[in-house]
């Protein structure tokens, strides 16, 4: 058993260092024309001063269309402001889709025949000043049909966010090949031309994920899915531990509920993991513990090169507190996550921005408000 131990710590630290090893170093960017920027905002937005300040320190030119429910001030009073650069879209309520998709589908039905590169963002993110150039690189030269980048979380002060991050930055430095990538929303970009090919508002209609809807129907369409390692996408993280920890079922349940052999695939390796670490913990003993610490050691000291690499110096001290936790308590991150992947399994009811949904194989089967 201890062999087979040593072999598994062994996978999950090459693994980490595959992504290391595969960080791209010369960082080069596109600054084609044509290129929209889209953003969905919820009406309570604040304006977020510095997500568009971000925006437009990026490299390459682009406009920006942000897609609302109905009325967002700050939307509207950042269109006042720059009507060159920005457009506002009001998408109105959905009653039979997510939200979100639900104004990213009004967005696209107002594309104008210029816009020939489109780049998907949230409103959490703190995008870096490449981020624009960097997903267009691969579509310009042809070398992908559709680019993402990934988020990675900085927790804010706090065990169950550090935990929260932990377990995410397990997932954002997994290595990443085109045949196995599955794109994030919040940093997203294809062609116009793959847009139109997948017909994209009706791979859209009626989901709850965007970014899962819009993978699934790229996997189908054998589409060449490339990551863009070296962004990974800072995102905020804070709240109460309950919300926390919602956040993270959350995400497995947008999984579980589109493809359940994906979430099945994942639960079950980290699964292992998991019992090995309790075989390890509880009847391995003294050397068992020292190679899961010095395997756990040792993929910090390599995620730490990572952040520190991709991250601005603020975002990366955010971060390592994440790593902190990782690498004191391997095992009960191990666990949490497999506590999050078993919990999302349980239902697929969908707390998100407000809305409650009941979601069967990625589709919307019902719907309605919550107070928060």
């Amino acid at each position: 058993m201890i062999w087979l131990w040593v072999v598994l710590q062994a996978l999950t630290l090459i693994g980490v260092t595959n992504y290391w090893h595969h960080l791209p170093r010369d960082r080069k960017t596109e600054m084609p024309d044509g290129v929209v920027v889209i953003l969905s905002v919820r009406d309570d937005w604040d304006g977020g001063s510095d997500l568009i300040a971000r925006l437009k320190a990026q490299g390459a030119p682009f406009r920006l269309l942000i897609a609302t429910s109905g009325q967002c001030p700050a939307a509207d009073a950042l269109a006042a402001q720059d009507r060159d650069w920005v457009q506002v879209v009001a998408a109105g309520i959905s009653v039979n889709e997510g939200q979100k998709v639900h104004k990213l589908r009004a967005a696209l039905r107002t594309l104008r025949p210029e816009d020939r590169f489109l780049i998907f963002i949230d409103a959490d993110i703190e995008p870096p000043v490449r981020l624009v150039g960097r997903l267009l690189f691969p579509l310009v030269r042809g070398k992908a049909d559709i680019v993402t980048g990934y988020r990675l979380l900085l927790p804010e002060r706090g065990v169950m966010a550090a935990l929260v991050g932990a377990v995410e930055m397990q997932l954002a430095t997994l290595p990443r090949f085109a045949s196995a990538t599955m794109p994030w929303g919040g940093a997203m970009a294809l062609t116009r031309d793959v847009a139109d090919r997948l017909d994209l508002d009706a791979v859209l209609a009626g989901r709850l994920s965007d970014d899962m809807a819009i993978g699934l129907a790229g996997w189908r369409a054998k589409l060449r899915l490339r990551p863009v390692r070296d962004l990974l996408v800072a995102s905020p993280l804070k709240g109460k531990a309950t919300g926390l920890l919602g956040f993270g079922v959350r995400q497995y349940r947008h999984i579980v509920t589109n493809s359940a052999g994906m979430w099945a695939l994942a639960t079950g390796v980290v699964a292992i993991q998991s019992l090995a670490w309790g075989w390890a913990l509880f009847c391995g003993g003294w050397l068992a513990v020292a190679i899961g610490y010095g395997a756990a050691w040792g993929r910090g000291l390599v995620r730490r090169a990572i952040i520190g690499a991709v991250l601005e110096p603020d975002q990366a001290r955010k971060a390592r507190r994440s790593l902190v936790c990782d690498m004191v308590a391997p095992f009960a991150v191990t666990w949490a996550h497999l506590v999050v992947q078993v919990a999302a399994a349980m239902s697929s009811r969908i707390n998100w921005g407000g809305w409650v949904y009941h979601v069967r194989r990625g589709r919307v089967v019902g719907m309605r408000r919550t107070d928060g």
